[in-house]
């Protein structure tokens, strides 16, 4: 695990304009062409081991091998890592763009030349590759992981020809969304005055107190996504013929979503067993947006006013208060849980402020083990972004728990990658759940997570079960307007009679960046919160006994599959039951809720 460096320190009341990239890489933009002389010399010294690998090879002279990639996978992290911070800060910035178009196509072409390693491992006889697995420590699971692809694998010409297409063609594609969505402008009348906002700011008003500002905003979000529906449409199914493309016709994959399956090592069992629970359970959440409406006076419950707030929800936060907050709560679980968060801030691997061009939404990148791993935010002083920053500083701390792994096998696999996340904003909900003693306050609260659950469960199922009709609709030439109208019946059978779905919602899905950038992603939120109920049952079960176990759990990053490390805690992630104990645990707090009336 990676060590505090500096004495803890008071964080700052206002956030910093911006993070520190030099921990990264060494004056990358003026040093870029020795930056990329240094992996050259590192790349031939591994092309020079090409001759070398035999099946019988000693598992010493493997394993020199292996280290060899190992350094070189991590000075490429290191300087695409900084290419992308760069261009989060500002997509705008015409130099962030080129520098990063610039190492993404050098970082490509020296990738290429390490796919021989790959396709002879895979060929190797079982016999030999259990031999050399033996020896390889915490390496094992990447190298069973690159056996696990064999199926899938094409020739060496084969991939390196996709790999370069990718970064004229996939990357181009999801570098162009973010550059027209993240430089869309919105204008609101607020208090009288017509504002020009970026989204981050126009979203801050869909949890508006007045009703008329929520509906406002929400037409102002899909009037100017609507203008944009031509474009938008068109990379989404250039990007969705893409991944059939390569996943279904050249690598044989089964279905466009067992791709993603095979990545996250999941069965496509246990996805379809989560999916379909998700949809069993849809009528818990109509259920609790009908009480939502009682508790919050609205007469009509409408998808504009989901995220409705509680008359108790008028404060603003300062960041440092926000701050101060998320590490108590950190600290009250677990004291080297919050020593990490504080970490972050210690470093200045943080950006906070929200500001016109900045990458919207908010992220964590666990860039190499033993680095402080870079949070971006957009702080508007809200409550929801304090929930925001005890989970992104969740995904931080779990790369640093997972610090003394592999540069392989720190990350864990996506459907554990929101475990430390979730329960990170759980603590914090608990805890001021705890300290708080006014009836209405806490219904506020379970109001506030049951929205959040609402949005990282059920919300993220419906967007793969609009993705696999999408694939499906786009294979068989469906248009962008008949995509929205497939979209709009999927929200309207997720909130039946409860929550009238007003047409222009049909338009969500080409504001949904994952959905673009990461086809099937979004099942992992519905796959780690669910998990997290479940593991935070336990701990209310078992209280200080359970924290070693939990961060045990986190330690273990990626280095074991997912289902090895679930079983370690009794989950078996096929059972529909096992998911369903999740929804047991959200129909307990509807229950509470339901109490306070």
């Amino acid at each position: 695990m990676a060590a505090m460096k500096k004495p803890r320190q008071t964080p700052l009341s206002n956030p910093p304009d911006r993070w520190n990239l030099s921990d990264l890489v060494n004056e990358p933009v003026r040093k870029l062409e020795q930056h990329l002389a240094s992996l050259e010399a590192d790349v031939a010294q591994f092309e020079a081991a090409r001759e070398t690998l035999r099946p019988d090879m000693a598992s010493s002279e493997f394993q020199s091998i292996v280290k060899v990639s190992e350094r070189v996978t991590g000075n490429v992290s290191r300087l695409g890592a900084y290419a992308y911070l760069w261009f989060s800060e500002n997509t705008k910035d015409a130099k962030a763009r080129s520098f990063k178009a610039q190492v993404e196509e050098h970082l490509t072409v020296l990738q290429n030349r390490l796919l021989f390693f790959d396709l002879w491992w895979q060929g190797v006889d079982e016999q030999n590759a259990a031999r050399l697995m033996a020896d390889a420590g915490d390496v094992r699971y990447h190298l069973e992981t690159i056996r696990r692809y064999k199926p899938h694998t094409l020739s060496e010409p084969e991939e390196k020809v996709i790999n370069v297409k990718n970064v004229t063609g996939r990357s181009a594609v999801n570098t162009l969304y973010d550059l027209v969505t993240n430089g869309l402008t919105f204008t609101l009348r607020v208090n009288g005055k017509k504002k020009l906002l970026n989204r981050e700011e126009l979203m801050t008003f869909v949890r508006s107190h007045k009703a008329s500002m929520r509906q406002a905003a929400y037409q102002e979000l899909y009037r100017v996504f609507f203008a944009q529906r031509d474009l938008l449409a068109e990379m989404y199914k250039t990007l969705v013929n893409d991944w059939k493309s390569e996943n279904l016709s050249l690598r044989r994959f089964s279905s466009p979503i067992a791709t993603r399956n095979l990545g996250n090592d999941v069965p496509d069992g246990a996805v379809e067993a989560l999916l379909s629970v998700c949809a069993e359970n849809a009528d818990l959440f109509q259920q609790y947006f009908k009480l939502k409406a009682s508790i919050c006076g609205i007469r009509t419950m409408s998808r504009y006013h989901l995220y409705a707030p509680h008359r108790s929800e008028t404060k603003r936060y300062r960041y440092g208060d926000a701050v101060r907050m998320v590490l108590e709560a950190y600290r009250k679980f677990s004291p080297k849980l919050a020593d990490l968060a504080q970490q972050v801030f210690t470093d200045r691997h943080i950006d906070a402020p929200t500001r016109s061009g900045k990458l919207g939404g908010a992220y964590c990148y666990s860039v190499v083990p033993g680095l402080t791993p870079y949070v971006m935010l957009n702080y508007t002083g809200d409550a929801r972004d304090i929930a925001t920053m005890a989970h992104e500083l969740g995904h931080a701390i779990h790369g640093m728990l997972a610090a003394h792994h592999s540069v392989f096998t720190f990350h864990s696999t996506l459907p554990l990658a929101e475990t430390a996340s979730v329960f990170g904003e759980r603590i914090l909900s608990d805890a001021l759940m705890q300290q708080e003693t006014n009836k209405k306050v806490r219904q506020g609260l379970l109001l506030s997570q049951l929205d959040d659950i609402y949005a990282t469960v059920l919300r993220q199922a419906y967007f793969v079960r609009f993705e696999k009709t999408a694939h499906e609709m786009i294979a068989g030439g469906a248009t962008g307007d008949q995509l929205a109208q497939a979209y709009l019946g999927e929200l309207r059978q997720q909130f039946g009679k409860a929550v009238k779905v007003p047409n222009e919602f049909q338009w969500e899905w080409l504001t949904i960046p994952h959905i673009f950038a990461s086809p099937f992603y979004c099942y992992s939120y519905s796959f780690g919160n669910l998990l997290v109920l479940a593991l935070y049952r336990m701990y209310q079960q078992e209280g200080p006994a359970f924290v070693p176990k939990y961060l045990d759990l986190l330690a273990t990053g990626g280095s074991r599959s997912p289902e090895r490390i679930l079983s370690a805690v009794n989950v078996d992630m096929t059972s529909k039951q096992f998911w369903q104990s999740g929804f047991t645990t959200i129909r307990e707090m509807v229950g509470q809720l339901e109490a306070t009336l």
